[in-house]
């Protein structure tokens, strides 16, 4: 379904020599890391995962474990990901997002804000089955207030099927969220949270541009006033990914890079995760928004090999 990912299927694919040269790059003292990521940066997961169940037939040895034993840092972080199948991934990433002191709330807004329903079912399936855990209780465990309503909301993966639009509907939408924010003393956050939470994505764009009709003001504007902390964060990033999914990720992948120092979780997490699905779009996105292409800020920002596999997920430059 999805066709505008930088990664797609690598021809001439053959797993059987690409576990081969795997193997031959780590064996032995030092390892060669061109090969290791040249292979794994160019191959689409399927492909990956194949190369895996070749390499332990050949070998009788687990890829990852070799990948994790061989490589360091955010290099190895990287490699290891692109191990993972997509719905594994997103899971892996919610597990660690809640484990231990404190929970990591910009991961559960990032994924849970920009899945789609059927993602979401898969990654609550795909939870279930590696970690024996309902993802829904282990989140509501660790947040609370109307965060944990909103995201809780979110997990249901219930939106409204986009089926054309109702403008009676539309206006009613924009009068409740203009009364429950701006025209009343505090704010009304349950109405966010059901409006923003289960109405289509079709629905939502002509309520966002009626709200701005009504009330003079862009919905961004009012979430910033009305609401703060986590729940503020994530009302915006589901109106930020609504508006555009590619336009969010490439806000988050600027931020993950802008200034001092560099968020690399954030960085390797959205290039792998959407390297398959829609990373062409998000790199034009920032080349649009930013005045720089993805590329450039990636080869200004990292170095080594974790740069090198960086840039070829992005699969060029824009300029």
């Amino acid at each position: 379904q999805y066709t505008r990912g930088t990664v797609t299927a690598f021809a001439p694919f053959d797993a059987r020599a690409d576990a081969e040269a795997l193997r031959k790059a780590m064996k032995g003292i030092g390892t060669d890391e061109e090969t290791v990521l040249t292979i794994l940066a160019t191959r689409n997961n399927a492909q990956r995962q194949e190369i895996a169940s070749a390499f332990k037939t050949l070998f009788g040895r687990d890829l990852v474990d070799d990948l994790k034993s061989e490589l360091t840092g955010k290099f190895e972080t990287l490699m290891v990901s692109l191990m993972r199948p997509a719905y594994i991934f997103d899971a892996h990433a919610l597990k660690h997002a809640i484990k231990g002191a404190g929970t990591n709330e910009k991961v559960l807004t990032e994924i849970l804000a920009s899945r789609t329903p059927e993602e979401v079912r898969s990654i609550k399936q795909v939870y279930q089955q590696e970690y024996e855990a309902d993802l829904e209780d282990k989140i509501t465990g660790e947040t609370s207030g109307h965060f944990q309503r909103l995201l809780v909301v979110l997990l249901q993966a219930n939106r409204d099927p986009d089926v054309g639009v109702d403008e009676a509907l539309v206006e009613q939408d924009a009068q409740v969220l203009f009364r429950a924010g701006e025209l009343k003393w505090g704010t009304d956050e349950e109405k966010f949270i059901t409006i923003l939470g289960t109405r289509s994505v079709s629905h939502l764009r002509r309520v966002f541009d009626k709200y701005m009709t009504i009330s003079g003001f862009q919905i961004e504007e009012t979430i910033d006033r009305e609401t703060s902390g986590d729940l503020e964060k994530l009302l915006l990033a589901v109106v930020k990914c609504i508006r555009s999914v590619p336009a969010y990720f490439a806000e988050t992948l600027y931020y993950s890079m802008k200034g001092a120092g560099t968020d690399d979780d954030t960085l390797i997490r959205v290039m792998v995760s959407r390297s398959e699905i829609d990373l062409l779009d998000i790199r034009r996105e920032f080349r649009k928004n930013f005045a720089k292409s993805l590329y450039q800020m990636i080869q200004k920002d990292t170095s080594g090999d974790y740069r090198k596999a960086l840039l070829l997920l992005c699969g060029g430059d824009d300029d």
